[in-house]
């Protein structure tokens, strides 16, 4: 019996330490202010933090915000990896032009939410990650399909998947020409 209890005390102080090696930390950030996102985006990732998902709309103190989660393992850090690029717009040719310009940079889509900001009412929130570790010459060709219609929709994103778009985020959105709209991104990986 004392053979036993040591075997099992064996294993568990074996088990124990791998499981701390696996914990997770995390960081909260919520902001009323597109451009204070971004820059907190960065410092998280400067400490390690990579953004987990992104949500806009009201808190119970902070009104509408934009609000990220952000985390890392307590074991492997990676300090300065990622960098971030916030884009919000409530225009979808603005979007558009964003997207294309940040994936020529080889920004990677993260996540997308609707935010409604002080300055500029509803807005798309794109968030965009770039990893310094991979390969520099990846980029991407990013698309924004924007349609009042969900039958419109599905036509345009399979046309989109016709020419290799892989479906990537949806938001449903006040835009500022369209009304109420369904804001579909889709990206293709590009060699440069």
């Amino acid at each position: 019996m004392m053979i036993v209890r040591l075997m099992v005390l064996a294993l568990l102080s074996a088990v124990v330490p791998a499981a701390a090696e696996d914990a997770f930390e995390y960081r909260v950030l919520a902001t009323t202010k597109t451009s204070t996102m971004e820059k907190e985006l960065n410092q998280g990732a400067e400490a390690g933090y990579r953004m987990e998902k992104v949500m806009g709309g009201g808190t119970a103190f902070g009104g509408s915000e934009v609000v990220v989660v952000m985390s890392k393992t307590k074991s492997g850090a990676s300090p300065g990896r990622y960098a971030y690029k916030l884009l919000a717009a409530n225009k979808t040719s603005t979007m558009q032009k964003e997207l294309q310009d940040a994936g020529r940079e080889g920004f990677d889509y993260k996540d997308q939410t609707v935010f409604n900001s002080a300055y500029g009412g509803d807005e798309v929130v794109v968030i965009l990650e770039l990893d310094r570790e991979r390969r520099s010459a990846m980029r991407f060709d990013y698309k924004l399909l924007a349609t009042q219609r969900t039958s419109t929709m599905q036509k345009e994103l399979q046309q989109a998947g016709d020419l290799g778009y892989k479906f990537v985020g949806v938001t449903i959105s006040k835009t500022a020409f369209g009304g109420k709209e369904v804001v579909s991104i889709l990206r293709k990986e590009i060699a440069e």
